[in-house]
Protein backbone atom coordinates (compact mmCIF):
# COMPACT_ATOMS: atom_id res chain seq x y z
CA UNK A 1 0.00 0.00 0.00
CA UNK A 2 1.34 3.88 -0.86
CA UNK A 3 2.62 5.42 2.45
CA UNK A 4 0.86 8.43 3.47
CA UNK A 5 4.01 10.70 2.06
CA UNK A 6 3.92 9.28 -1.33
CA UNK A 7 0.30 10.35 -1.95
CA UNK A 8 0.21 13.50 -0.80
CA UNK A 9 4.43 13.97 -2.17
CA UNK A 10 3.07 16.41 -4.54
CA UNK A 11 1.26 18.67 -2.41
CA UNK A 12 4.67 18.87 -0.22
CA UNK A 13 7.05 19.76 -3.35
CA UNK A 14 4.35 22.35 -4.78
CA UNK A 15 4.21 23.99 -1.19
CA UNK A 16 7.98 23.99 -0.81
CA UNK A 17 8.08 25.80 -4.73
CA UNK A 18 5.88 28.24 -4.11
CA UNK A 19 7.64 29.30 -0.98
CA UNK A 20 11.13 30.18 -2.85
CA UNK A 21 8.88 31.89 -5.57
CA UNK A 22 6.60 33.57 -3.66
CA UNK A 23 3.67 33.88 -6.22
CA UNK A 24 0.08 33.05 -5.75
CA UNK A 25 -0.02 29.05 -5.15
CA UNK A 26 -2.71 27.58 -2.84
CA UNK A 27 -3.32 23.50 -2.71
CA UNK A 28 -6.94 24.10 -1.89
CA UNK A 29 -9.55 25.76 -3.84
CA UNK A 30 -11.08 28.76 -1.92
CA UNK A 31 -14.58 29.12 -4.07
CA UNK A 32 -17.21 26.76 -2.20
CA UNK A 33 -17.86 25.07 -5.44
CA UNK A 34 -19.49 21.60 -6.29
CA UNK A 35 -16.81 21.84 -8.81
CA UNK A 36 -14.32 21.61 -6.69
CA UNK A 37 -15.99 19.86 -3.42
CA UNK A 38 -18.75 17.67 -4.83
CA UNK A 39 -22.21 17.88 -6.06
CA UNK A 40 -23.56 17.51 -2.80
CA UNK A 41 -20.25 18.93 -0.39
CA UNK A 42 -22.45 21.63 0.37
CA UNK A 43 -26.12 19.74 1.53
CA UNK A 44 -23.56 17.25 3.39
CA UNK A 45 -21.40 20.10 5.06
CA UNK A 46 -24.47 21.68 6.60
CA UNK A 47 -26.08 18.64 7.75
CA UNK A 48 -22.71 17.22 9.61
CA UNK A 49 -22.73 20.86 11.31
CA UNK A 50 -26.31 19.99 12.20
CA UNK A 51 -25.55 16.61 13.68
CA UNK A 52 -22.98 17.90 16.24
CA UNK A 53 -25.72 20.28 17.62
CA UNK A 54 -27.22 19.68 20.89
CA UNK A 55 -25.43 16.38 21.92
CA UNK A 56 -21.61 15.25 23.14
CA UNK A 57 -19.18 15.73 20.55
CA UNK A 58 -17.88 13.21 19.31
CA UNK A 59 -14.01 12.19 20.34
CA UNK A 60 -13.44 8.73 20.66
CA UNK A 61 -10.82 7.82 23.42
CA UNK A 62 -10.14 11.41 24.59
CA UNK A 63 -9.35 12.30 28.21
CA UNK A 64 -12.76 13.44 29.45
CA UNK A 65 -13.51 13.22 33.56
CA UNK A 66 -16.65 15.76 33.00
CA UNK A 67 -17.93 18.01 29.92
CA UNK A 68 -17.81 21.48 29.67
CA UNK A 69 -19.68 23.56 26.46
CA UNK A 70 -21.38 26.62 26.36
CA UNK A 71 -21.21 27.96 23.25
CA UNK A 72 -23.82 30.29 21.79
CA UNK A 73 -24.44 31.75 18.08
CA UNK A 74 -23.47 35.28 17.33
CA UNK A 75 -26.44 35.06 15.11
CA UNK A 76 -28.87 33.62 18.03
CA UNK A 77 -28.79 29.90 18.53
CA UNK A 78 -27.38 28.25 21.49
CA UNK A 79 -25.00 25.05 19.67
CA UNK A 80 -25.48 22.69 22.76
CA UNK A 81 -22.33 20.85 22.08
CA UNK A 82 -20.60 19.02 25.18
CA UNK A 83 -17.07 18.07 24.92
CA UNK A 84 -15.03 15.54 27.19
CA UNK A 85 -12.08 17.97 29.53
CA UNK A 86 -9.71 17.43 32.12
CA UNK A 87 -7.70 19.64 34.18
CA UNK A 88 -4.23 20.90 33.11
CA UNK A 89 -2.35 18.54 34.79
CA UNK A 90 -4.51 15.34 32.95
CA UNK A 91 -3.95 17.14 29.36
CA UNK A 92 -0.06 16.91 29.82
CA UNK A 93 0.70 13.26 31.44
CA UNK A 94 -1.41 11.70 27.90
CA UNK A 95 0.33 14.39 26.10
CA UNK A 96 3.60 12.91 27.37
CA UNK A 97 2.82 9.33 27.11
CA UNK A 98 2.14 9.85 23.53
CA UNK A 99 5.30 11.42 22.71
CA UNK A 100 7.38 9.20 22.50
CA UNK A 101 6.38 7.22 19.24
CA UNK A 102 5.37 10.22 17.36
CA UNK A 103 9.21 11.64 18.36
CA UNK A 104 10.10 8.14 16.85
CA UNK A 105 8.63 8.87 13.83
CA UNK A 106 9.99 9.41 10.71
CA UNK A 107 10.20 12.93 8.64
CA UNK A 108 8.05 11.01 5.87
CA UNK A 109 5.84 9.40 7.94
CA UNK A 110 5.06 12.89 9.97
CA UNK A 111 4.93 15.20 6.86
CA UNK A 112 2.72 12.08 5.19
CA UNK A 113 -0.02 12.45 8.35
CA UNK A 114 0.02 16.05 8.32
CA UNK A 115 -0.85 15.91 4.96
CA UNK A 116 -3.34 13.24 5.37
CA UNK A 117 -4.72 15.28 8.12
CA UNK A 118 -5.35 18.50 5.66
CA UNK A 119 -6.12 16.55 2.98
CA UNK A 120 -9.49 15.30 4.89
CA UNK A 121 -9.45 18.74 6.43
CA UNK A 122 -10.26 20.36 3.11
CA UNK A 123 -12.82 17.55 2.86
CA UNK A 124 -14.95 19.15 5.07
CA UNK A 125 -14.97 22.69 4.50
CA UNK A 126 -18.50 22.91 4.42
CA UNK A 127 -18.55 21.92 7.80
CA UNK A 128 -16.35 23.92 8.91
CA UNK A 129 -17.50 26.51 7.10
CA UNK A 130 -20.96 26.88 9.47
CA UNK A 131 -18.67 25.88 12.37
CA UNK A 132 -16.67 28.92 11.94
CA UNK A 133 -19.77 30.88 11.14
CA UNK A 134 -21.70 29.90 14.12
CA UNK A 135 -18.63 30.65 16.62
CA UNK A 136 -16.79 33.34 15.12
CA UNK A 137 -19.75 35.53 13.61
CA UNK A 138 -18.31 35.46 9.87
CA UNK A 139 -20.64 35.35 7.32
CA UNK A 140 -20.47 31.83 5.33
CA UNK A 141 -18.67 33.24 2.98
CA UNK A 142 -15.60 34.14 4.58
CA UNK A 143 -15.90 31.46 7.15
CA UNK A 144 -15.68 28.93 4.39
CA UNK A 145 -12.51 30.46 3.07
CA UNK A 146 -10.88 31.56 6.11
CA UNK A 147 -11.91 29.02 8.59
CA UNK A 148 -11.29 26.45 5.49
CA UNK A 149 -8.85 26.19 2.82
CA UNK A 150 -7.08 29.54 3.81
CA UNK A 151 -6.90 28.22 7.31
CA UNK A 152 -5.37 24.73 5.06
CA UNK A 153 -2.81 26.82 3.06
CA UNK A 154 -1.56 28.11 6.17
CA UNK A 155 -1.00 24.91 7.80
CA UNK A 156 0.88 23.80 5.03
CA UNK A 157 2.84 26.97 4.99
CA UNK A 158 4.56 25.60 8.54
CA UNK A 159 4.53 22.12 7.51
CA UNK A 160 6.81 22.93 4.67
CA UNK A 161 8.99 25.43 6.40
CA UNK A 162 9.36 22.94 9.20
CA UNK A 163 10.35 20.54 6.40
CA UNK A 164 12.84 22.38 4.63
CA UNK A 165 14.12 23.49 7.66
CA UNK A 166 14.96 19.87 9.26
CA UNK A 167 16.10 19.06 5.82
CA UNK A 168 19.16 21.08 6.02
CA UNK A 169 19.83 18.52 8.97
CA UNK A 170 21.90 15.14 7.51
CA UNK A 171 21.12 11.96 9.01
CA UNK A 172 25.06 10.77 9.26
CA UNK A 173 28.47 11.54 8.01
CA UNK A 174 32.19 10.53 8.23
CA UNK A 175 34.69 13.29 9.57
CA UNK A 176 37.91 13.32 8.32
CA UNK A 177 41.00 15.26 9.48
CA UNK A 178 44.08 14.84 7.80
CA UNK A 179 47.08 14.11 10.16
CA UNK A 180 49.96 13.91 7.63
CA UNK A 181 52.18 10.89 8.09
CA UNK A 182 50.30 9.82 11.74
CA UNK A 183 47.45 9.06 8.94
CA UNK A 184 44.00 10.48 9.34
CA UNK A 185 41.42 11.49 12.12
CA UNK A 186 38.16 9.48 11.12
CA UNK A 187 34.35 9.79 12.76
CA UNK A 188 31.36 8.90 11.54
CA UNK A 189 28.84 11.49 12.93
CA UNK A 190 25.05 10.94 13.39
CA UNK A 191 22.19 13.59 14.06
CA UNK A 192 18.85 13.21 15.55
CA UNK A 193 16.27 15.30 15.32
CA UNK A 194 14.50 15.45 18.80
CA UNK A 195 11.58 17.55 19.47
CA UNK A 196 10.86 20.00 22.42
CA UNK A 197 7.80 18.16 23.82
CA UNK A 198 4.62 19.08 24.56
CA UNK A 199 2.71 22.22 23.07
CA UNK A 200 0.32 24.07 23.73
CA UNK A 201 -1.95 26.31 21.03
CA UNK A 202 -3.90 28.66 22.75
CA UNK A 203 -6.62 29.93 19.93
CA UNK A 204 -9.04 33.10 19.46
CA UNK A 205 -12.39 33.74 18.81
CA UNK A 206 -12.58 35.46 15.76
CA UNK A 207 -10.51 33.31 13.64
CA UNK A 208 -10.21 29.87 15.40
CA UNK A 209 -8.27 27.80 12.53
CA UNK A 210 -6.62 30.25 10.51
CA UNK A 211 -4.99 31.93 13.34
CA UNK A 212 -4.32 28.04 14.54
CA UNK A 213 -3.12 26.11 11.65
CA UNK A 214 0.18 27.41 11.61
CA UNK A 215 1.32 26.70 15.03
CA UNK A 216 -0.57 23.40 14.87
CA UNK A 217 1.47 21.80 11.89
CA UNK A 218 4.59 23.44 12.64
CA UNK A 219 4.28 21.50 16.26
CA UNK A 220 3.07 17.89 14.55
CA UNK A 221 5.98 18.35 11.62
CA UNK A 222 9.08 18.79 13.98
CA UNK A 223 7.56 15.93 16.27
CA UNK A 224 5.98 17.62 19.12
CA UNK A 225 2.74 17.22 20.67
CA UNK A 226 -0.50 19.30 20.75
CA UNK A 227 -2.39 20.31 23.07
CA UNK A 228 -5.11 22.58 21.53
CA UNK A 229 -6.70 24.92 23.52
CA UNK A 230 -9.80 26.76 21.97
CA UNK A 231 -11.42 30.22 23.01
CA UNK A 232 -14.49 28.96 24.91
CA UNK A 233 -16.92 30.27 22.90
CA UNK A 234 -15.41 28.74 19.70
CA UNK A 235 -14.92 25.02 20.79
CA UNK A 236 -16.26 23.57 18.05
CA UNK A 237 -13.64 24.69 14.68
CA UNK A 238 -10.95 22.82 16.63
CA UNK A 239 -12.35 19.83 18.10
CA UNK A 240 -13.59 19.04 14.57
CA UNK A 241 -9.55 19.40 13.69
CA UNK A 242 -8.50 17.60 17.09
CA UNK A 243 -11.25 14.94 15.34
CA UNK A 244 -9.74 14.36 12.21
CA UNK A 245 -6.29 14.28 13.37
CA UNK A 246 -6.89 11.95 16.24
CA UNK A 247 -8.78 9.81 13.42
CA UNK A 248 -5.46 9.40 10.70
CA UNK A 249 -2.72 8.87 14.05
CA UNK A 250 -4.73 6.36 14.97
CA UNK A 251 -4.90 4.88 11.77
CA UNK A 252 -1.35 5.10 11.15
CA UNK A 253 -0.31 3.28 14.76
CA UNK A 254 0.47 6.07 16.60
CA UNK A 255 -1.09 6.79 20.01
CA UNK A 256 -4.29 9.45 19.66
CA UNK A 257 -3.57 11.43 21.84
CA UNK A 258 -0.47 13.16 20.01
CA UNK A 259 -3.41 15.59 19.85
CA UNK A 260 -5.92 16.73 22.21
CA UNK A 261 -8.41 19.12 23.07
CA UNK A 262 -8.32 21.05 26.09
CA UNK A 263 -12.08 22.29 26.54
CA UNK A 264 -12.98 24.36 28.97
CA UNK A 265 -16.04 27.24 29.56
CA UNK A 266 -15.28 30.66 30.38
CA UNK A 267 -13.64 31.80 33.45
CA UNK A 268 -11.94 28.39 34.43
CA UNK A 269 -8.24 29.54 33.95
CA UNK A 270 -7.44 26.53 31.69
CA UNK A 271 -4.70 28.74 29.52
CA UNK A 272 -2.82 29.86 32.78
CA UNK A 273 -2.50 26.58 34.02
CA UNK A 274 -1.36 24.89 30.68
CA UNK A 275 1.39 28.02 30.42
CA UNK A 276 2.57 27.32 33.89
CA UNK A 277 3.23 24.35 33.85
CA UNK A 278 6.19 23.20 33.91
CA UNK A 279 6.56 20.40 31.20
CA UNK A 280 5.25 22.30 28.57
CA UNK A 281 7.82 23.11 26.10
CA UNK A 282 6.11 25.73 23.75
CA UNK A 283 3.10 27.46 23.47
CA UNK A 284 1.74 28.99 20.47
CA UNK A 285 -0.67 32.34 21.20
CA UNK A 286 -3.63 34.24 19.38
CA UNK A 287 -5.19 37.03 21.49
CA UNK A 288 -5.52 40.28 22.92
CA UNK A 289 -2.01 41.99 24.29
CA UNK A 290 -2.93 41.92 27.82
CA UNK A 291 -3.16 37.82 28.30
CA UNK A 292 0.34 37.69 25.31
CA UNK A 293 1.90 40.29 27.89
CA UNK A 294 1.18 37.34 30.47
CA UNK A 295 2.27 34.95 29.35
CA UNK A 296 5.35 36.37 27.76
CA UNK A 297 6.37 37.54 31.62
CA UNK A 298 4.29 33.94 33.62
CA UNK A 299 4.91 30.86 30.93
CA UNK A 300 6.61 28.17 32.43
CA UNK A 301 8.79 28.13 29.00
CA UNK A 302 10.78 31.00 26.76
CA UNK A 303 9.44 29.84 23.90
CA UNK A 304 6.02 31.54 23.37
CA UNK A 305 4.87 32.75 20.03
CA UNK A 306 2.61 35.26 20.17
CA UNK A 307 -0.07 37.34 17.12
CA UNK A 308 -1.57 40.01 19.67
CA UNK A 309 -3.10 43.40 19.13
CA UNK A 310 -2.19 46.01 17.08
CA UNK A 311 -3.20 49.88 15.77
CA UNK A 312 -3.50 49.40 11.84
CA UNK A 313 -3.54 52.67 9.76
CA UNK A 314 -4.32 54.41 6.06
CA UNK A 315 -2.26 57.21 5.29
CA UNK A 316 -4.21 59.30 2.41
CA UNK A 317 -2.36 61.76 0.63
CA UNK A 318 -3.11 61.51 -3.17
CA UNK A 319 -4.93 59.37 -5.18
CA UNK A 320 -5.58 58.89 -9.27
CA UNK A 321 -9.14 57.54 -8.55
CA UNK A 322 -10.85 58.96 -5.23
CA UNK A 323 -13.83 56.88 -5.36
CA UNK A 324 -11.99 53.66 -6.09
CA UNK A 325 -9.85 54.57 -3.17
CA UNK A 326 -12.51 55.38 -1.15
CA UNK A 327 -14.41 52.17 -2.02
CA UNK A 328 -11.31 50.13 -1.22
CA UNK A 329 -11.19 51.53 1.75
CA UNK A 330 -14.79 51.24 3.01
CA UNK A 331 -14.09 47.67 2.23
CA UNK A 332 -11.53 47.36 4.35
CA UNK A 333 -13.26 48.83 6.87
CA UNK A 334 -16.74 47.23 6.84
CA UNK A 335 -15.63 43.46 6.30
CA UNK A 336 -16.31 41.47 8.96
CA UNK A 337 -16.74 44.21 11.14
CA UNK A 338 -13.26 44.99 11.57
CA UNK A 339 -12.30 41.90 13.71
CA UNK A 340 -9.76 41.07 11.81
CA UNK A 341 -6.38 41.16 12.98
CA UNK A 342 -5.24 43.19 10.09
CA UNK A 343 -8.26 45.34 9.53
CA UNK A 344 -7.67 49.25 9.68
CA UNK A 345 -8.38 51.61 12.65
CA UNK A 346 -6.92 54.78 12.31
CA UNK A 347 -7.25 57.00 9.02
CA UNK A 348 -4.75 59.95 8.56
CA UNK A 349 -5.63 62.50 6.07
CA UNK A 350 -4.13 66.08 5.89
CA UNK A 351 -6.28 68.62 7.28
CA UNK A 352 -5.37 71.07 3.50
CA UNK A 353 -6.86 68.06 2.19
CA UNK A 354 -5.48 65.25 -0.32
CA UNK A 355 -4.76 65.60 -4.31
CA UNK A 356 -6.75 63.63 -6.60
CA UNK A 357 -7.05 62.71 -9.85
CA UNK A 358 -10.48 65.07 -10.17
CA UNK A 359 -9.07 67.94 -8.64
CA UNK A 360 -8.03 68.91 -4.69
CA UNK A 361 -10.37 67.09 -2.18
CA UNK A 362 -10.94 68.78 1.25
CA UNK A 363 -10.63 66.92 4.58
CA UNK A 364 -14.01 66.83 4.54
CA UNK A 365 -14.44 65.62 1.45
CA UNK A 366 -12.45 63.01 2.28
CA UNK A 367 -14.32 61.61 5.52
CA UNK A 368 -17.89 61.83 3.81
CA UNK A 369 -16.21 59.79 0.18
CA UNK A 370 -15.31 57.39 2.55
CA UNK A 371 -18.48 57.02 4.94
CA UNK A 372 -20.54 57.44 1.51
CA UNK A 373 -18.42 54.39 -0.21
CA UNK A 374 -19.37 52.43 3.31
CA UNK A 375 -23.12 53.51 3.09
CA UNK A 376 -23.58 52.30 -0.75
CA UNK A 377 -21.63 49.05 -0.13
CA UNK A 378 -24.19 47.96 2.69
CA UNK A 379 -27.19 49.40 1.35
CA UNK A 380 -28.46 46.03 0.24
CA UNK A 381 -28.93 44.02 3.45
CA UNK A 382 -28.04 40.84 2.49
CA UNK A 383 -25.06 42.18 0.65
CA UNK A 384 -24.20 43.65 4.23
CA UNK A 385 -24.85 40.64 5.89
CA UNK A 386 -22.26 39.01 4.08
CA UNK A 387 -19.66 41.92 4.36
CA UNK A 388 -20.23 42.20 8.07
CA UNK A 389 -21.04 39.01 9.68
CA UNK A 390 -21.91 39.37 13.10
CA UNK A 391 -19.89 40.66 16.02
CA UNK A 392 -17.95 37.76 17.96
CA UNK A 393 -19.02 38.83 21.33
CA UNK A 394 -20.86 41.58 23.42
CA UNK A 395 -18.02 43.45 24.50
CA UNK A 396 -17.25 44.59 20.96
CA UNK A 397 -21.06 46.19 21.00
CA UNK A 398 -20.61 47.39 23.93
CA UNK A 399 -17.75 49.28 22.69
CA UNK A 400 -18.99 50.59 19.65
CA UNK A 401 -21.82 52.04 21.63
CA UNK A 402 -19.59 53.75 24.52
CA UNK A 403 -17.17 55.43 21.63
CA UNK A 404 -20.04 57.12 20.39
CA UNK A 405 -19.57 59.68 22.66
CA UNK A 406 -16.07 60.67 22.28
CA UNK A 407 -15.46 62.69 19.43
CA UNK A 408 -17.63 63.86 16.70
CA UNK A 409 -19.42 61.27 14.21
CA UNK A 410 -18.95 61.18 10.51
CA UNK A 411 -20.67 57.92 10.31
CA UNK A 412 -23.20 56.44 12.49
CA UNK A 413 -22.95 53.13 13.38
CA UNK A 414 -26.38 50.62 13.19
CA UNK A 415 -27.60 47.16 13.04
CA UNK A 416 -27.91 45.57 10.06
CA UNK A 417 -31.32 45.44 8.65
CA UNK A 418 -32.92 42.17 8.18
CA UNK A 419 -30.34 40.59 10.88
CA UNK A 420 -32.82 40.71 13.91
CA UNK A 421 -31.62 38.86 16.64
CA UNK A 422 -28.08 38.96 15.50
CA UNK A 423 -25.61 41.14 17.09
CA UNK A 424 -24.44 43.56 14.31
CA UNK A 425 -23.59 47.06 13.82
CA UNK A 426 -21.90 48.83 10.67
CA UNK A 427 -18.88 50.77 11.22
CA UNK A 428 -18.83 53.59 13.09
CA UNK A 429 -16.40 56.78 12.03
CA UNK A 430 -15.52 59.31 14.54
CA UNK A 431 -13.35 62.70 13.25
CA UNK A 432 -10.67 63.79 15.77
CA UNK A 433 -7.50 65.67 15.86
CA UNK A 434 -3.52 64.60 15.51
CA UNK A 435 -3.30 65.24 19.04
CA UNK A 436 -6.31 62.91 20.42
CA UNK A 437 -4.01 60.24 20.87
CA UNK A 438 -5.12 58.94 24.40
CA UNK A 439 -8.39 57.67 21.88
CA UNK A 440 -7.13 56.47 18.56
CA UNK A 441 -3.45 55.47 20.22
CA UNK A 442 -4.31 52.11 21.53
CA UNK A 443 -6.80 49.46 19.91
CA UNK A 444 -9.97 49.70 19.59
CA UNK A 445 -11.06 46.44 18.56
CA UNK A 446 -14.42 46.10 16.29
CA UNK A 447 -16.08 48.53 13.92
CA UNK A 448 -14.80 51.55 15.20
CA UNK A 449 -12.49 53.99 12.80
CA UNK A 450 -10.52 57.16 13.74
CA UNK A 451 -10.65 59.87 10.50
CA UNK A 452 -7.35 62.03 12.33
CA UNK A 453 -6.34 65.20 10.83
CA UNK A 454 -2.93 65.72 10.65
CA UNK A 455 -1.04 68.93 9.10
CA UNK A 456 0.56 67.14 6.74
CA UNK A 457 0.57 63.58 5.35
CA UNK A 458 4.45 63.60 6.01
CA UNK A 459 2.97 63.95 9.68
CA UNK A 460 0.71 60.95 9.26
CA UNK A 461 3.29 58.79 7.88
CA UNK A 462 5.67 59.38 11.10
CA UNK A 463 2.48 59.14 13.79
CA UNK A 464 1.17 55.67 11.60
CA UNK A 465 4.82 54.18 11.88
CA UNK A 466 5.16 55.89 15.27
CA UNK A 467 2.35 53.60 16.66
CA UNK A 468 3.20 50.70 15.07
CA UNK A 469 6.77 50.45 16.58
CA UNK A 470 5.55 51.62 19.86
CA UNK A 471 2.00 49.90 20.00
CA UNK A 472 2.27 47.46 17.45
CA UNK A 473 0.98 46.93 14.19
CA UNK A 474 0.16 43.90 11.52
CA UNK A 475 -0.74 46.00 8.67
CA UNK A 476 -0.55 49.63 6.53
CA UNK A 477 -1.73 51.28 3.64
CA UNK A 478 -0.56 54.44 2.20
CA UNK A 479 -2.18 56.29 -0.84
CA UNK A 480 0.35 58.57 -2.68
CA UNK A 481 0.82 59.72 -5.99
CA UNK A 482 4.42 61.02 -5.70
CA UNK A 483 7.42 58.64 -5.89
CA UNK A 484 10.10 60.18 -3.34
CA UNK A 485 7.06 60.87 -0.61
CA UNK A 486 6.08 56.64 -1.13
CA UNK A 487 10.07 55.85 -0.85
CA UNK A 488 10.14 58.18 2.61
CA UNK A 489 6.88 56.32 3.82
CA UNK A 490 8.08 52.95 3.00
CA UNK A 491 11.11 52.91 5.00
CA UNK A 492 9.39 54.29 7.81
CA UNK A 493 7.08 51.39 7.91
CA UNK A 494 9.78 48.89 7.76
CA UNK A 495 11.76 50.81 10.37
CA UNK A 496 8.71 50.19 12.48
CA UNK A 497 8.29 46.77 11.33
CA UNK A 498 4.85 46.58 9.44
CA UNK A 499 4.13 45.16 6.13
CA UNK A 500 2.63 48.33 3.78
CA UNK A 501 0.23 48.28 1.12
CA UNK A 502 0.00 51.22 -1.34
CA UNK A 503 -2.45 52.39 -3.55
CA UNK A 504 -5.08 49.39 -3.35
CA UNK A 505 -7.67 49.43 -5.70
CA UNK A 506 -10.52 46.90 -6.75
CA UNK A 507 -10.31 43.59 -5.56
CA UNK A 508 -7.38 42.98 -3.10
CA UNK A 509 -7.79 44.94 0.49
CA UNK A 510 -4.80 45.61 3.17
CA UNK A 511 -6.89 43.40 5.03
CA UNK A 512 -5.90 40.38 3.01
CA UNK A 513 -2.73 38.25 3.73
CA UNK A 514 -1.71 35.03 1.48
CA UNK A 515 -0.37 32.19 2.56
CA UNK A 516 2.81 31.00 0.66
CA UNK A 517 3.55 34.60 -0.43
CA UNK A 518 2.70 37.25 2.89
CA UNK A 519 4.30 36.91 6.17
CA UNK A 520 1.69 37.43 8.54
CA UNK A 521 3.07 39.58 11.19
CA UNK A 522 6.64 40.54 11.06
CA UNK A 523 7.52 39.71 14.95
CA UNK A 524 9.15 42.94 14.79
CA UNK A 525 6.79 45.42 16.76
CA UNK A 526 4.48 45.08 19.81
CA UNK A 527 1.82 43.54 17.59
CA UNK A 528 3.53 39.75 17.53
CA UNK A 529 7.03 38.23 18.52
CA UNK A 530 6.93 35.47 15.69
CA UNK A 531 6.10 35.91 11.86
CA UNK A 532 4.09 32.90 10.15
CA UNK A 533 5.40 32.19 8.58
CA UNK A 534 9.34 31.63 8.47
CA UNK A 535 12.24 30.03 8.98
CA UNK A 536 12.24 31.16 12.17
CA UNK A 537 8.58 29.88 13.01
CA UNK A 538 9.50 26.81 13.06
CA UNK A 539 13.20 26.37 13.49
CA UNK A 540 13.54 26.53 17.55
CA UNK A 541 10.72 23.80 17.80
CA UNK A 542 13.31 20.87 17.22
CA UNK A 543 16.66 20.28 18.35
CA UNK A 544 19.69 18.35 16.89
CA UNK A 545 21.82 16.17 19.15
CA UNK A 546 24.59 13.94 17.91
CA UNK A 547 26.23 10.22 18.22
CA UNK A 548 30.01 10.00 17.15
CA UNK A 549 32.61 7.39 16.99
CA UNK A 550 35.88 6.78 15.62
CA UNK A 551 36.32 4.51 12.16
CA UNK A 552 39.20 2.11 12.51
CA UNK A 553 41.20 2.07 9.17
Amino acid sequence: MQSLFEQHRATLEAALTALQQRGFWTAYPEVPSGKFYGETAKDDGLAAYNATLNSPFDLPGHPGAYTVGQEQSPYGPVLGITYPAVDAQALVTHSQAAAKAWAAASHEARAGVCLEILDRLNKRSFEMAHAVMHTSGQAFPMAFQAGGPHAQDRGLEALAYAWAEMARIPAEAQWVKPQGKAGDLVLEKHWQIIPRGVSVLIGCQTFPTWNSYSGLFANLMTGNTVIAKPHPAAILPMAITVQVARAVLTEQGFPADVVLLAAEDAGTGLAKDLAEHPDVAQIDYTGSHTFGKWLRANAATPLVYTEEAGVNSIVVSATDDFKGMCQNIAFSLALYSGQMCTAPQNIFIPKTGIRAGDGHKTLEEVQQGIAAAIDGLLADPARAAMVAGALANTDTLERVQSMRNVAPIVRDSAPIEGLEGTRTATPLLLSVQAEDETLYGAECFGPIVFLVAVDSAEEGVRRAATLARTKGAITAALYETDADATQVAIQAFAAAGVNLSINLMGGIYVNQSAAFSDFHVTGANPAGNACVADAAFVANRFRVVMWRRPVTQ
